[in-house]
């Protein structure tokens, strides 16, 4: 079974939107949280034109009252976002090697060009007692001082996935399968996570050829689902999928 936690970003968007508290985030999260999520995302950027660093310690206090729920917290490590994760001690930390002006996640780290920035990130989260993921490719290529750096996950970037699935889904799973046995074989330490453009759709099969993914992060479709079937019955669907 892998956990599904779900990325409150888009909700934060719409709320941003108006320069009010609609929708609330927290009370989001909660209705997630009550409609069966088993962990709640949020990545708040530098703009914070999504989540925003003041929404981290409320979520963090509603999650704090749910002893089976985890909270990962996103972000580029800039000296603000470890601040606040040291702060606010999230269950897990996702270093993504996002751009200040950068729509959306669109690649991931190379190991080792940020060998020395990253190993040191990783080592001070865990110090505090957060578990550390960084954002990967779907690249061995990318990983090479991936054993040195010694992060607890990494989090498959599964945007080709999406994007190549229908086209052949073979292909398009397979070099993130060649990423799972590399680490299987060499750094079985390291547990795996996937996220960026999952949906009802692909889910399933990336789960079924890959069962070691421990966690799956939804946001954009999640919320775009909900819009046709409702959030307490479009989270059902997913965990259909997360729970085989």
């Amino acid at each position: 079974m892998a956990l599904l936690s779900v990325n409150i970003n888009k909700f934060a968007l719409l709320r941003n939107a108006r320069g009010t508290n609609h929708p609330d985030v927290v009370n989001m999260a909660k209705n997630c949280i009550d409609f069966g999520a088993q962990g709640i995302t949020a990545h708040p950027r530098p703009d914070e034109r999504h989540a925003k660093f003041s929404d981290l310690q409320p979520i963090s206090d509603l999650i704090s009252k749910h002893s089976n729920i985890e909270f990962n917290i996103e972000g580029y490590p800039s000296k603000k976002f470890i601040d606040e994760v040291i702060k606010v001690k999230p269950d897990q930390a996702t270093l993504v090697p996002d751009p200040p002006d950068a729509l959306t996640s669109s690649f991931g780290w190379d190991c080792k060009e940020f060998k020395s920035l990253l190993s040191d990130v990783v080592k001070d989260f865990q110090r505090n007692n957060v578990r550390t993921s960084l954002f990967i490719n779907p690249s061995v290529k990318t990983l090479e001082n991936l054993a040195d750096i010694l992060p607890d996950r990494v989090e498959l970037y599964t945007f080709d996935f999406a994007k190549d699935y229908t086209k052949n889904a073979n292909e398009a799973i397979r070099p993130y399968v060649e990423v799972a046995r590399f680490l299987l074989d060499n750094i079985s330490s390291i547990s795996l996570n996937a996220g960026h453009d999952l949906n009802l759709d692909n889910l399933d099969y990336l789960l079924k050829t890959i069962p070691m993914i421990k966690e799956v992060s939804i946001g954009h479709a999640l919320v775009c689902d909900a819009f046709e079937y409702g959030l307490k019955n479009t989270i059902q669907k997913y965990l259909a999928i997360t729970k085989r």
